[in-house]
């Protein structure tokens, strides 16, 4: 499946990212779904000629708590208005030393230790099975380097999130046994997200920015809301310069992406067509239309 020239970058902005700066031609506008009440409205824009949607996560001003996001609602929604790559943007805690806060990761893996969330646009009438092995777009991740360089940002590539439901955070032992895994960083926010991206046969990458260091780290007791509010403020910032740099990078690819993100579905539903549900397959327009019109 080829893109439209040229691609509509979609970004999920977590807290602190509200805005997109340099946006021109704004419109905020409400996108319905057939899975329910996205986060909120979308904004529309062009950044240097590139269509952006962008979508605040938690809703402007932060109203919805992570477990109370309508993740599906939100990917079916930028699937429906034509977004074909999807930057995610999120904060985080450090699970290791030498990701100190203000850090930028971009992760290549997940745990998902989320147990309160719908995590699939398949099911009863339509199931189908993706492959998560490698769950985000490699080409997103170097256009996102990319464009870190020249900024004022520490930045790793590659790393482990684990996401966990909360709202509360870890306790000492969850933390310590993260640790254990290997895992870089700790949040609550992209999963299901990546899963239901890579189910709607979107680009995906993640930009998970540190804040401070989970409560493993011994001077974690000694920080303040304030400081983590100073990091947060301060990641913000730089979150919305590398936007502004990536978007005339993801612009410049043309035709599918050579990773398999738009076909991730073309082995993956497993009803036959005689037993799938109308109803379902209604739902799924947008998300599998490409592979259920035929």
């Amino acid at each position: 499946m080829a893109h439209p020239s040229p691609p509509v970058i979609g970004i999920i902005g977590g807290s602190g990212l509200y805005q997109i700066d340099g946006l021109q031609d704004v419109s905020w506008r409400k996108v319905s779904s057939s899975f329910g009440e996205p986060s909120d409205e979308l904004c529309f824009g062009t950044l240097e000629g590139t269509q952006v949607v962008f979508l605040p996560r938690h809703g402007r001003g932060h109203r919805l708590a992570p477990s109370e996001i309508n993740f599906r609602a939100n990917i079916d929604a930028l699937k429906r208005v034509g977004v074909t790559d999807v930057l995610s943007v999120s904060a985080v805690g450090s699970l290791r030393e030498d990701l100190p806060p203000g850090t930028f990761v971009v992760v290549d893996q997940f745990i998902d230790r989320t147990f309160a969330r719908t995590k699939s646009f398949f099911g009863t009438g339509c199931v189908a099975h993706v492959s998560m092995a490698k769950p985000v777009c490699t080409r997103l991740g170097d256009a996102v380097m990319g464009a870190m360089q020249g900024l004022d940002i520490p930045a790793k590539r590659g790393g482990t999130y684990l996401v966990m439901e909360g709202p509360q955070f870890s306790t000492l032992a969850e933390s310590e046994l993260y640790r254990s895994w290997g895992c870089s960083v700790i949040g609550m926010t992209n999963m299901p997200e990546a899963k239901l991206a890579r189910e709607a046969e979107l680009c995906y990458a993640s930009v998970a920015m540190v804040t401070d260091f989970d409560c493993w780290h011994p001077g974690h007791d000694a920080v303040t809301v304030d400081q983590v509010i100073a990091v947060l403020t301060a990641n913000a910032g730089k979150a919305r310069a590398l936007v502004k740099n990536v978007v005339p990078l993801l612009r410049k690819h043309e035709g599918p992406c050579r990773h398999g993100c738009q076909t991730a579905l073309d082995h993956a539903i497993i009803t036959a067509p005689e037993a799938r549900d109308p109803a379902v397959l209604q739902r799924l327009d947008a998300v599998a239309g490409r592979l259920l019109k035929r």
